[in-house]
């Protein structure tokens, strides 16, 4: 038993070695296919057989038929395509064969370089006579078995004589044969692996048909089923397009550089290696697919910032409570789209790479802005937590300083080196905001500290919070409002594009509209919420005394309440933070109603529940324990009853936190106490 509990783990490490190594070549043999379409791309036919004509190839007649390259051409993309659509089991097995194919040349560059070698000695005699011929012999013959076992290995067969055709002149020149004789045997040994090697494509020419044709038939029943949408899905997922891409790219990329510095002997400087940086992306984005592969990679390097930013704050608890984090794509769809907009691709490298300095601003700029979102409510809650870890407290505080100080050297950067334009003035606009979003949220966390170091709330402190973020939210609406003023005259006065049109048009509907509708929704609610809080009773000492009782929404002793028109009794501060959100009563949800709707209300105390209810009350659970035996927060009958009210309102009290809620979300429907 204990040797099969000691195996099982060794199976799952195997299996999972196994699935590794899988997807591994799901995404390297693939590669060389994306390659191909970029070469075909690149690749220019017309040019081409101009060159040709110029050239002493023109008499060739393979570059006679001008029509047969251009169909060759289209063939090279259908092949591309089949290879990149091929399942992994068949894959391999293609490439398999192609090793094949290379082993049986090699074998034959091996047999026809030891002929050659013998002509030019013109020894005919006795092998082990001749030191030389011996050596030539034995390595040749050393070779072909090497590659006769090879091919026997990667086609699985035992029958290795079907790749051994190339030890014939071996097998002749150990038998003495004459050397015009062995060249002929040399011949008869390519003639025969040839004749081998179209006989296994005459043998396997119908599998491409069969493949297509399943294939086909499980694309019609997958459409059928589930649908495009999930057949794109699940294509997307089988070929690991995000991941190809970008592998793809990333050996364009360091091909680039290799071949700079292979032909560079002088180390070259900064400056120059900046330079050198920006040309390499650029010369690898000049095709449609190579900048799919920079929008990939650069959707994985956010990623990963944002990620180790994410570590940083929150060390390991990070990935427990989002493993996926499903962020980076921002930045690559915003390049995608700044790209086409610009015409990346059809310009010339030096300008490409100057459009490539201004278009990844842009996208740090938007990394910087996805940090701070991640930052921001963890800076926020460790301010007001109790948690007194330095070490903590200075990751926190350490980046917001980062996230203060370097967009803003990044935006004099830019105002130094570069000639304001619509593009920059968006980096600019965006570097300065984050900067002063930074600034709010390290205000809010000096006040949370303060408050904490004092032991006792500060007065009004949401109020400050919201002037703090108000204030930003104006700035952030006048910045973008200004941003949407300078794009509509440049497009109006300067050169008018569609692709320009449609990214005013979002940036003005998702930037400049939605928040103000968001800002004015949140002025009306805190308006109403005040109103409504000025329009309650307040309670007076006797009536706290007698109601003897915690506050249902922060659990804290009530010296100052307000009193609700259903008799429940609140600090005035919880309740207006609790109406931000519903206009409801926290513990029974009946709606609350300002003065003017409430006729005779004014400021008269609260209706008390009859006598003869609170006897029966009394009656049913025995006689009241003394005040020395009452648990502490309990008071009198209709305070015990609140409190119990309360008890059962936790989980609605807990939804009143995020002021960005529906305020209607719970009105007329279950009360989520109840549900609870």
């Amino acid at each position: 038993m204990a040797e099969v509990g000691s195996k099982k783990p060794i199976k799952n490490k195997n299996m999972a070695a196994k699935e590794k190594l899988e997807a591994v070549l799901n995404v390297a043999l693939r590669v060389p296919s994306i390659m191909l379409l970029d070469v075909l791309y690149r690749w220019d036919v017309s040019s081409f057989f101009q060159q040709i004509q110029r050239s002493s190839l023109n008499n060739n007649p393979l570059f006679q038929y001008k029509y047969l390259a251009l169909n060759m051409h289209y063939v090279g993309y259908v092949l591309s395509v089949v290879l990149l659509t091929l399942p992994r089991q068949h894959l391999v097995q293609l490439y398999l064969y192609f090793l094949t194919a290379l082993l049986l040349y090699a074998g034959h560059q091996i047999s026809r370089d030891y002929v050659r070698s013998e002509l030019e000695s013109a020894y005919e005699g006795p092998m082990y006579l001749e030191p030389l011929s011996l050596n030539r012999f034995t390595t040749a013959l050393i070779g072909q078995l090497v590659v006769c076992t090879l091919c026997s290995c990667v086609m699985k067969t035992k029958q290795i004589w079907l790749f051994s055709a190339h030890m014939l002149p071996l097998l002749a020149r150990l038998c003495l044969v004459p050397l015009e004789t062995i060249v002929i045997i040399n011949k008869f040994a390519m003639i025969f692996t040839g004749l081998e090697v179209l006989y296994f494509l005459g043998s396997n020419l119908l599998v491409p048909y069969n493949l297509a044709k399943s294939a086909y038939r499980e694309l019609v029943q997958v459409v059928e089923v589930y649908g495009l949408l999930a057949l794109g899905m699940s294509l997307w997922n089988q070929l690991v397009v995000p991941v190809l891409f970008m592998v793809f790219w990333l050996v364009l990329f360091a091909l680039q550089i290799y071949s700079y510095f292979s032909t560079r002997d002088q180390p070259a400087s900064r400056e120059r290696l900046l330079f050198l940086f920006l040309t390499s992306i650029a010369e690898c984005c000049s095709t449609p697919y190579s900048l799919l592969g920079l929008v990939f990679t650069v959707s994985f390097v956010a990623l990963g910032v944002l990620t180790l930013c994410k570590f940083y704050l929150q060390g390991y608890r990070a990935f427990m409570n989002d493993p996926a984090m499903n962020r980076g794509m921002t930045e690559g769809v915003t390049l995608l789209i700044l790209a086409v907009q610009t015409g990346l691709i059809e310009l010339q490298v030096v300008h490409r790479a100057f459009l490539l300095s201004i278009i990844l601003f842009i996208v740090v700029a938007s990394i910087l802005q996805s940090m701070l979102e991640i930052a921001d409510p963890i800076v926020l809650a460790l301010g007001a937590s109790r948690d007194k870890s330095l070490w903590k407290h200075f990751r926190a505080v350490s980046l917001c300083l980062f996230l203060l100080v370097f967009p803003a050297y990044m935006a004099y950067m830019i105002c130094q080196f570069f000639h304001m334009d619509f593009w920059l003035l968006i980096i600019i606009s965006s570097s300065i905001l984050t900067s002063l979003q930074v600034l709010g949220t390290l205000f809010i966390y000096v006040l949370f500290m303060v408050e904490e170091f004092r032991k006792e709330p500060v007065e009004n402190m949401d109020d400050v919070i919201y002037y703090v973020n108000g204030t930003y939210r104006l700035l952030e609406f006048l910045v973008a409002l200004c941003v949407v003023a300078y794009g509509v005259s440049e497009t109006i006065f300067g050169e008018w594009t569609v692709m320009g049109s449609m990214i005013i048009f979002i940036h003005s509907y998702y930037n400049v509209w939605l928040r103000a509708q968001l800002g004015w929704k949140s002025f009306l609610l805190r308006r109403d919420a005040v109103n409504k809080i000025k329009s309650l009773p307040i309670a007076t000492k006797e009536q706290l005394e007698k109601h003897n009782d915690i506050c249902a929404i922060c659990y804290q002793d009530m010296k100052s309440a307000v009193i609700t028109p259903c008799s429940h009794f609140f600090h005035a501060g919880c309740l207006k933070k609790w109406l931000y959100v519903q206009d409801t009563c926290p513990l029974c949800h009946c709606h609350l109603k300002n003065s003017s709707q409430l006729p005779g209300l004014g400021t008269e105390p609260a209706p008390q529940p009859p006598a003869g209810a609170e006897q029966n009350v009394v009656l049913q659970e025995g006689p009241e324990p003394p005040d020395h035996e009452r648990p502490p927060g309990t008071g009198t009958q209709e305070g015990s009853g609140d409190s119990s009210e309360h008890s059962r309102s936790s989980a609605s009290q807990e939804e009143a936190v995020d002021p960005r809620e529906d305020p209607q979300s719970t009105e007329g429907g279950a009360c989520p106490a109840e549900s609870a």
